[in-house]
């Protein structure tokens, strides 16, 4: 099975994190934490920066690792190093997701996650809940 290397950015601000619905793909609608493909020599961290700046029109500040991700899809296997990460210098905007929501805790499940990354939200919620800022 064919093994898939991503980045995704747990883009936090305060009390709530960004979530993007998928605009384009077998998964379309569904909702993840943004992100995408390592490229090369790429560290995880730069992929998200490059990818966020390309999908969000945006800069961040890539963070701590919240983790990796392992997750058997049917025709292939994710690696999704996933990190804290915060927008700087401005706002952004939506050039490939159909749609984002801002979520605190406690609303992370009313949206459909992908299985991947719904496999982070009890940590995520668990940051959230406890305000720690340590894992900005």
């Amino acid at each position: 099975m064919k093994t898939i290397r991503v980045a995704a950015a747990v883009i936090r601000d305060g009390d709530r994190v960004l979530a993007t619905q998928r605009g384009h793909g077998e998964y379309k609608g569904l909702w993840e934490f943004p992100g995408g493909k390592i490229e090369g020599d790429e560290t995880p961290e730069e992929a998200l920066e490059r990818e966020i700046r390309e999908e969000l029109d945006a800069g961040i500040r890539v963070g701590a690792r919240v983790g990796t991700v392992e997750y058997d899809y049917p025709d292939f296997h994710l690696t999704m190093t996933c990190c804290w990460a915060e927008i700087v210098g401005g706002g952004w905007r939506l050039k490939e997701h159909e749609d984002a929501r801002w979520l605190r805790s406690g609303e992370l499940c009313r949206v459909d996650w992908l299985p991947a990354d719904a496999l982070l939200l009890d940590t995520v919620e668990k940051a959230l809940k406890d305000g720690n800022e340590s894992e900005r």
